[in-house]
């Protein structure tokens, strides 16, 4: 089974957001990091950080945690090619950092439109693990072809948060923060010396098949081994065996649709975001099964 390219192409140009069809272009090598880039700045505050629903289901114009989370993943698409923004979101975040390390969940919304539950309710005065463990690993993969950001105190602080936060677990968490902690120990796993036990400790609470049902979310939400263990040849495949990744990369790539595109298991919020998310998954699916030897 081989995932249809020409069909994906088809699907982002009729359904996707600029952002996602240039990053797309810039994956089968039609695009440039420029253009990838400008498409980035129009979701880009004069703080530094990013809103204006980069984060799908977080349409609020303001800058946000979870938007700056996908800022790295399209800092990560243009690399090696950086950018003074890289540095400019790192000010930001360690502008809205909390005293621990820890970034908020979500910040106070200005427009809660169209906008998920679990963004709405989020405490700004507590740090979240989920998102500061998901926003620190992407921003250290930046780091690797950005010396300015793999220097900045933000993305320390961070990391000295994570990793204590994640030493203090005790028991199975959510399913998310299971993910993105492992990503996290994952892309720090070169550089921290702790990283490696806190992996070992961690993917005690990872199934072998690398399924976790996301409580709260819908019936069939699960996260698969990919979710926890992208890229190949890194530290975090060893909590699976070879087949469970190929068992799931062969379920990605039948996951492509008749329209050529990919979507996404969680509730749909509004029309827009679905669209959005749908976009991105697309995009993430050819860029895992081109990372992973498919393509």
């Amino acid at each position: 089974m081989t995932a249809d390219l020409s069909a994906a192409a088809a699907f982002m140009a009729g359904h996707a957001r600029v952002l996602d069809r240039r990053r797309f272009e810039l994956l089968t090598e039609r695009a440039d990091p420029a253009a990838v880039l400008a498409a980035l700045d129009g979701y880009r505050n004069a703080d530094g950080g990013y809103g204006w629903g980069l984060e799908a289901d977080l349409r609020s114009p303001e800058s946000q945690p979870g938007a700056a989370l996908h800022a790295f993943e399209v800092l990560v698409d243009v690399a090696p090619a950086t950018t003074p923004r890289a540095v400019e979101l790192c000010d930001w975040l360690e502008s809205v950092t909390l005293p621990d390390g820890g970034l908020p969940f979500a910040l106070p919304l200005t427009v809660t439109a169209a906008t998920a539950p679990w963004w709405q309710g989020a405490d700004p005065n507590a740090s979240a693990l989920q998102i500061t463990a998901v926003t620190a690993a992407v921003a250290h993969q930046v780091a690797a072809h950005a010396p300015a950001v793999a220097a900045h105190p933000w993305l320390d602080r961070a990391t000295r948060y994570c990793l204590a936060a994640i030493d203090a677990l005790d028991e199975a968490p959510f399913a998310y923060v299971l993910a993105f902690a492992v990503r996290f120990l994952d892309a720090v796993h070169d550089s921290r010396p702790e990283a490696a036990d806190l992996l070992r400790r961690l993917g005690k609470h990872v199934p072998a098949d690398g399924r976790v049902h996301v409580e709260g979310g819908t019936d069939d939400e699960y996260l698969t081994p990919l979710d926890f263990a992208p890229f190949p040849g890194r530290p975090a495949r060893a909590l699976f065996a070879p087949e469970v990744i190929d068992a799931d990369l062969d379920r990605l790539e039948a996951g492509q649709h008749d329209d050529g595109g990919w979507s996404v298991d969680y509730a749909r919020i509004s029309p827009a975001g679905a669209l959005d998310w749908r976009g991105h998954a697309t995009v993430r699916a050819v860029d895992l099964l081109r990372r992973n030897g498919r393509l």
